[in-house]
């Protein structure tokens, strides 16, 4: 609860890296209210692609812009872009009905988002719940999968759940507002994808693409900022061991040279 709480205050970090990094972020919400204005029964239109896309174009952007770099200490900001790429892509083939490549594509953006939060700790508690309900969510759906999504669907969830499991685990741990917000991301990603299933294959849902998309752009929200993390890291003056290593020589050369 107190995490929940620090987490929503005005005076926590996650709010201060959002009005910090907010120029970079207007982008963002600007594409939103775009898409949510002018797109009303998507049906494949070029324009209705690319306000689609814009969203998560701009979350490139922004991590880019925030800082960013290709030296292993943005390792994590370079996989958070390259899975916001893959979800671009996912994103037009959806829209142009292309469903089991589009699924494809949001596939390898996990994978990418799983390497990004990693392994360490593994936390498989955390993990277990999230298969045995995909297993059961698979299950009443798949007497109606066709073709590829036979096996497509469920390489896709298990993909999807290990996203959102890795995540959380990383926030359990480190306890950062910021990865906190990520893992509430991850579930509404779950959440997401899981309606669009539902509304697929087995009940239609109310405004249904309100929803989904609603809780999709703030789940791409959620794990883009988290990439701000690394800025946090300069900030409180966090050094990597080279450059320590580095200055060290540096010294002990000082003191040669006056000797």
């Amino acid at each position: 609860m107190t995490d929940l709480i620090h987490l929503v205050s005005p005076y926590s970090p996650l709010h201060a890296e959002c009005k910090s990094q907010s120029l970079n972020l207007a982008p963002f919400l600007n594409f939103v209210v775009l898409y949510f204005a002018f797109v009303r029964n998507p049906q494949g239109e070029l324009y209705t692609t690319i306000l689609k896309c814009a969203p998560i174009v701009s979350l490139m952007f922004f991590v880019v812009m925030k800082g960013f770099g290709l030296s292993k200490e943005y390792r994590y900001s370079q996989l958070i872009l390259i899975g916001l790429i893959f979800s671009c892509g996912g994103d037009i083939l959806l829209n142009i009905d292309m469903f089991p490549h589009g699924m494809g594509s949001f596939g390898v953006a996990q994978i990418f988002y799983i390497s990004a939060f990693g392994f360490k700790p593994l936390k498989w508690k955390l993990g277990l719940p999230f298969y045995v309900l995909g297993a059961i969510a698979v299950g009443l759906v798949f007497n109606r999968l066709e073709g590829v999504l036979i096996a497509g669907l469920p390489i896709y969830g298990c993909l999807l759940l290990t996203m959102c499991w890795r995540s959380l685990a990383r926030a359990v741990d480190q306890k950062s507002s910021l990865f906190i917000f990520c893992a509430i991301g991850s579930i509404l990603f779950v959440l997401s994808d899981s309606m669009i299933a539902i509304d697929m294959f087995l009940l239609k849902i109310p405004y249904a693409r309100l929803w989904i998309m609603i809780t999709y752009y703030l789940a791409q929200f959620a794990i883009a900022l988290s990439t701000a993390t690394e800025l946090s890291k300069k900030k409180s003056g966090k050094t990597s061991p080279k450059s320590i290593q580095s200055r060290n020589n540096s010294v002990r050369r000082r003191v040669k040279s006056k000797d």
